[in-house]
């Protein structure tokens, strides 16, 4: 039996080098690649721009990671700010909040893969002060977006740095990754909680604590997403409502799909799915 394990990772190891060696060969881009075709899809410089991103779709890109994260942030200039979650646990964010312990700004790593971890590393990336949706930010806006997102009375609310993108105008972009990842849904949710059939939250408030930068200890008390209602979450319904409003944009480059939505149209959208009795839940 370990004979034959061994050989099925052999072959699985020389399917995936073929795999990637071809799309590779078919498929190439180069960094400079990647900023034009951003740019083509609406990233612009001065953009506040939160992206989600996995390295999975990134299989024929010629460069580094790093080489990702110098080209986010060239699209957005210095006018701009680039973030990126950091969340800090695997599974629900109750189970991680009950097995107890101390989120460490500095050290807790990322949980959202590895681009978002390098990013957070960088000595010229802040991150914000969060249990469980920390978000790690680059750029001139830095301060006022991830300012006391520990008082949040839910992880992504309006005083979040994922809320405040509405006060900038703020792009999200999914690299490699589907709409099913949005962040910014929970901000939506806690803002028109009232307006839907039933909360997306726990009644229940939890605490944990929190070390910043300087070594304090801050505690954060807040509602986390209920369970049950998370299994019903369905944000594939928001996708043709964006595209009916013109508020969808996307592409491809090489293998790597791309997504680019604005966060005021998604609250707008939704809003107006609300108001019509139509919810992103199954």
């Amino acid at each position: 039996m370990h004979a034959l394990n061994k050989l099925k990772k052999i072959i699985k190891g020389k399917l995936k080098s073929i795999h990637l060696g071809y799309v590779r060969r078919q498929y190439a881009f180069s960094s400079s690649q990647l900023q034009t075709f951003l740019s083509k899809l609406g990233v612009k410089d001065g953009d506040v721009l939160l992206v989600h991103c996995s390295m999975q779709g990134f299989e024929s890109f010629e460069g580094k990671a790093t080489d990702i994260i110098s080209v986010l942030k060239n699209s957005v200039g210095k006018a701009g700010t680039l973030l990126m979650p950091t969340m800090s646990f695997t599974g629900t964010a109750i189970e991680y909040v009950q097995s107890g312990g101390v989120f460490d700004v500095k050290k807790t790593p990322s949980r959202m893969g590895l681009i978002s971890e390098l990013f957070r590393r960088m000595p010229d990336v802040s991150r914000s002060v969060h249990p469980t949706h920390a978000v790690a930010a680059w750029g001139v806006h830095t301060k006022d977006l991830l300012l006391d997102h520990y008082k949040c009375g839910t992880p992504c609310g309006r005083q979040s740095p994922y809320g405040r993108l509405l006060d900038f105008d703020g792009k999200i972009l999914l690299l490699g990754t589907s709409v099913g990842v949005l962040t910014f849904f929970h901000t939506v949710e806690e803002i028109l909680e009232k307006e839907f059939p039933v909360s997306p939250f726990t009644e229940e408030k939890y605490t944990m604590e929190c070390q910043t930068e300087t070594g304090e200890l801050v505690t954060t008390e807040t509602r986390l997403f209920n369970p049950d209602v998370s299994k019903r979450r369905n944000i594939n319904v928001l996708i043709p409502e964006l595209k009916s409003k013109c508020a969808w944009r996307d592409s491809k480059l090489g293998t790597l799909d791309a997504i680019l939505l604005n966060a005021n149209d998604i609250l707008s959208v939704v809003t107006a799915m609300s108001q019509n009795g139509k919810y992103c839940y199954d």
